[in-house]
């Protein structure tokens, strides 16, 4: 693809614009660890929010999200709509909870939950293997996705964009050095709006390009008759949920996805309860009603209004590029193929937002592990703020650097996705019911991390299941879940319960719903027992269908099928009128304030 002068002036000003921020918020960050991580604690809704969608919006997500579509039509993009549920449960149930808690990251919640040696060595192993293995992968896909985009836009091979990824990222890495999360914010903010702008402007360019509406729907006809005549099945690349039969997506793997994912699964960025960067930005909300409004935003933004723009390049792509080697490339090459001239510069600009915005928050939230839960709680606790933002500082340089190597080393998007998915699966209950069950032990966490980590790569190594199948993928999921559960459970009953004046610290610290607390409620008479657990299920259930209805019935009138999308949004509004009356009946109006 070829950039013309003013397309190079575009892209360094979108740079400089980012340079010009983090200098910007340079003396604020280095007052504390507390205004380096969480932005001394007064973040608006608003700006937490918008900036937990720029982090889920990495550059790698158009291009996994191409290779889904074009593996298995719309309904592929449920291995990751599940987790409605899940956020949606973290915005009803567990964000004020976690603003109650008042920790830095939510990996020291282990010490304040759980007592003892086994608290502390859950904590620092949790630190150091999210914190480095997990988050390098993490970071390792993202940058993938920027090499393979930077490959085809500039025709280099892999080694010199991945040179160049690791110079932007050393820019990344010295703004959030510099600026720390009130800069990672601001940058997010910025770059979500140039980013959501030009996916929307491609989408619609792709849709051109393959003659409109009516003529992808023809032609993706077309195709799903050839893929069902090949395969001996039927199905549509257009259905929102799998045929019976789909020959795009197995019914089984559809089941699991809805079924067990989004429960079961610890996954960055839509953890059961709560978790990573996620909490970090609950944690520096104001308050707890901007800690829940945050979410709520996020998981509106993320799962209703984001996904359709690169939904349609991918059916496009599917399309124009029936035979890609690599699905996932067919989002760069609509790019570069249908994208006006004089629009090139802009896009170019938007991935290198959409890469920043990950990366500057997956950097921060990294090393807030590395040095608040291990460096200063297990080898320097008495140092000065001024020495743990320095070692803050390294921690972040020390991540740029793995994460560039496994880089090198890695070639799927999405099959990086899929195996965090597993490592994490039957780990998500624990994470879960720590909050509303009394009886959950450090060792509960312990053996399902363990559990769930040995048997999905066993089945995979040694059973020879591949994660890359979709049946497979599904049974690797049922056994890993069902064997860690029995293990977790197990644990739980073997090991003693932790020592009821722990018990007692965090109920009255956290004032969690009385539900699954009883024995310790009774002892704790100062604490007015929460019976809102019902009412919260409830706005949980309306907050899944509200999603979800705007989802489809966006889609549904995107693709010409107006009446259903009417009906769908319609749905979609009496569901939030319903968590708005909620919140209103409790005395909540200010809430929207």
């Amino acid at each position: 693809m070829k950039l013309t002068l003013l397309d190079w002036c575009v892209v360094a000003g979108y740079f400089l614009f980012n340079i010009a921020i983090g200098l910007y918020y340079k003396a604020r960050a280095g007052k504390n660890m507390s205004e380096f991580f969480l932005g001394g604690r007064n973040i608006p809704w608003w700006l937490a929010g918008t900036s937990m969608v720029a982090t889920t919006f990495g550059a790698d997500t158009p291009l996994a999200v191409t290779g889904m579509v074009a593996r298995n039509g719309v309904a592929g993009n449920w291995l990751w709509w599940n987790f409605v549920a899940s956020g949606m449960l973290t915005v009803f149930l567990f964000a004020r909870l976690w603003r109650r808690a008042g920790v830095m990251t939510d990996v020291e919640f282990a010490e304040l939950r759980y007592s003892g040696k086994p608290a502390a060595f859950l904590r620092g192993f949790r630190a150091l293997y999210l914190g480095i293995p997990i988050n390098c992968i993490i970071l390792g896909w993202v940058n993938l996705a920027m090499v393979k985009i930077l490959m085809l836009v500039l025709g280099i091979d892999k080694d010199v964009a991945l040179v160049i990824v690791i110079g932007i990222i050393a820019l990344t890495s010295a703004i959030s050095v510099l600026s720390g999360l009130w800069g990672v914010l601001v940058t997010d903010m910025f770059q979500f709006v140039v980013k959501m702008s030009m996916v929307i402007v491609l989408a619609v360019a792709a849709v051109s390009a393959v003659g409109g509406i009516d003529q992808m729907k023809q032609k993706l006809a077309v195709i799903d008759r050839a893929k069902g005549l090949a395969s001996g099945t039927a199905g549509s690349a257009l259905s929102f949920v799998p045929d019976l039969h789909s020959a795009w997506m197995p019914m089984i793997t559809f089941l699991v996805y809805i079924s067990v994912n989004w429960w079961a699964t610890w996954y960055p960025g839509a953890e059961p309860g709560g978790g990573g960067y996620i909490a970090q930005r609950m944690f520096s909300a104001k308050d707890e009603r901007h800690s829940l409004l945050a979410t709520l935003w996020f998981n509106v933004a993320h799962y209703a209004l984001r996904p359709w723009p690169w939904i349609l390049v991918g059916l496009a792509s599917v399309i124009l590029y029936p035979n890609l080697a690599d699905p996932e490339t067919g989002y760069v090459r609509v790019m570069i193929d249908y994208l006006p001239p004089y629009l090139r510069g802009l896009m170019v600009a938007a991935f290198a937002a959409a890469f920043m915005s990950t990366i500057g928050t997956q950097l921060n939230w990294g090393a807030s592990y590395l040095v608040n839960d291990f460096y200063k709680r297990f080898l320097k606790p008495s140092e000065t703020d001024r020495h743990y933002v320095l070692i803050s500082q390294v921690a972040t340089v020390l991540l740029t650097v793995i994460s560039a190597v496994i880089t090198r080393y890695m070639d799927s998007i999405s099959g990086a996705w899929k195996l965090l998915l597993l490592t994490g699966a039957g780990t998500g209950t624990v994470l879960i019911l720590r909050w509303y069950w009394w009886r959950i032990n450090a060792w509960s966490e312990v053996f399902a991390m363990i559990s769930a980590f040995v048997v999905s790569i066993a089945m995979q190594t040694v059973f020879g299941f591949s994660s890359d199948d979709p049946v497979q993928f599904a049974k690797i999921m049922l056994v890993t879940v069902g064997i860690t559960t029995v293990v977790w459970l197990a644990a739980t009953f073997l090991t003693q319960p932790e020592p009821m004046p722990k018990l007692l610290a965090f109920y009255r610290r956290v004032r969690p719903s009385v539900v699954g607390w009883g024995p310790v409620a009774k002892l704790a008479l100062d604490v007015p027992p929460a019976r809102d657990f019902g009412w919260n299920m409830l706005d949980w259930a309306c907050g899944c269908i509200m999603i979800y209805g705007t989802l489809f019935g966006s889609g549904k009138i995107i693709l010409k099928e107006t009446g259903t999308g009417i009906l769908f949004l319609s749905v979609a509004v009496v569901a939030g009128m319903v968590i708005y009356w909620d919140f209103s009946r409790r005395g909540w109006k200010t809430i929207v304030e």
